[in-house]
């Protein structure tokens, strides 16, 4: 490597770190430390094939993966003998492979999804070459039932797969999947698949909730959790949680690995389950569900304190996203916020502090909404 090689990735690691420092509107969590196991990069960990059959391949962290899948499994109440899974690069190859549990099962069903939808449910929908409809949204961001309710009964000749988001990406609304559920009762459709886009809350809304509306318990057949956003992980990776007699229709046996080909990718990266397998260990349920209060509290913080300063900032129940009028572009840019048509949100992720958003409240109100103001610290106190 050469001198300015080197001068150039010390710059680059520099100006990550000040990035970091105004990322207020992504769901990333940044409080992690796995520098006890820092050592486990020097090794090829490759957890190809079904993660509860040992392949040939061995450098691997497959025995660690399926405690990670327990836990996951037993957080969302999957049946406790008909259950599988795996840790995925992210929340959109889990929810490509809940599309594509469920095409394997109902090849000549309708999708449903709504506005709403992260865009990775189109995308896998496109791929999957699966016909779909599109449910409109109420202004919270939630599924428009009674437009669901329309929609199916002008196809009940066909089995229905709907697609629940846990969590919307811009306003962390939640679909109600006994309301989906009754929904597809009364329309008399038998064959059905709910899917479940729990990305960002499916890590700790169960730990809120002593009966969570959109776990297996309600009839979810499958659901989609990020690891890199509640839990955190410097690498993205995901989870993907099916019932297990589901699964069996898909994998096959390759004997180059000495495994079954049961999971979207090939190689799979071996390093994401040992990280959230370590946070899961070190926190606990009892350190999640500390975590999440801590969050809805600084949300909560969050929102009182725009609206005090003339924004009109709200979000949904139990959500540490909020969402306000869009702002000038350079505060967008500064602090990384996601906007959408004229909103903009930020995210409360375990990371972001009270000192982080004080500076961006500071900052917007002066900038944006109170040009001609003095400095509005004390909002702030």
């Amino acid at each position: 490597m050469t001198f300015h090689d080197k001068d150039r990735l010390a710059h680059y690691m520099g100006l990550i770190g000040e990035k970091a420092a105004t990322s207020i509107g992504y769901p990333f969590a940044t409080d992690f430390n796995y520098s006890e196991l820092y050592p486990l990069l020097g090794y090829a960990l490759n957890n190809l094939g079904d993660p509860f059959i040992e392949s040939t391949y061995d450098v691997s962290s497959r025995t660690i993966e399926r405690e990670v899948i327990e836990f996951f499994a037993n957080l969302f109440r999957a049946p406790a003998h008909n259950s599988w899974g795996y840790v995925t690069n992210g929340g959109s190859e889990s929810n490509l492979y809940g599309l594509y549990v469920a095409r394997e099962l109902y090849p000549q069903a309708m999708v449903y999804y709504s506005t709403s939808t992260h865009y990775s449910v189109p995308k896998s929908i496109h791929l999957l070459n699966m016909p779909s409809i599109v449910i409109r949204s109420t202004p919270n961001g939630e599924m428009d039932y009674d437009d669901l309710k329309t929609s199916i009964a002008l196809h009940r000749h066909q089995p229905a797969i709907v697609v629940a988001n846990i969590g919307t990406t811009m306003t962390e609304a939640k679909d109600d999947v006994r309301t989906i559920r009754s929904i597809l009762q009364q329309a008399a459709i038998s064959s059905h698949y709910i899917h479940c886009d729990a990305a960002l809350t499916g890590a700790y809304l169960p730990l809120l909730d002593n009966d969570p509306k959109f776990d297996f318990a309600h009839g979810a057949d499958s659901i989609a959790c990020s690891g890199h956003k509640f839990i955190g992980s410097p690498i993205p990776c995901g989870v993907v949680i099916v019932k297990k007699n589901y699964k069996e229709r898909i994998g096959r046996p390759v004997s180059y690995i000495g495994s079954f080909d049961s999971t979207i990718a090939g190689s799979r990266n071996g390093h994401s389950p040992v990280f959230l397998w370590y946070a899961i260990k070190t926190l606990g349920k009892e350190g999640l569900l500390k975590r999440a209060s801590e969050c809805l509290w600084l949300a909560a913080y969050t929102q009182q304190k725009l609206k005090e300063g003339g924004v009109s900032a709200w979000r949904n129940e139990k959500a540490i996203t909020v969402i306000f009028p869009k702002p000038a572009d350079t505060i967008c840019c500064k602090w990384q916020l996601a906007s959408e048509a004229e909103s903009s949100h930020l995210i409360c992720m375990p990371g972001i502090t009270k000192n982080m958003i004080d500076d961006f409240i500071e900052e917007l109100l002066n900038t944006q909404y109170f040009p001609n103001a003095l400095a509005s610290s004390e909002l702030l106190q």
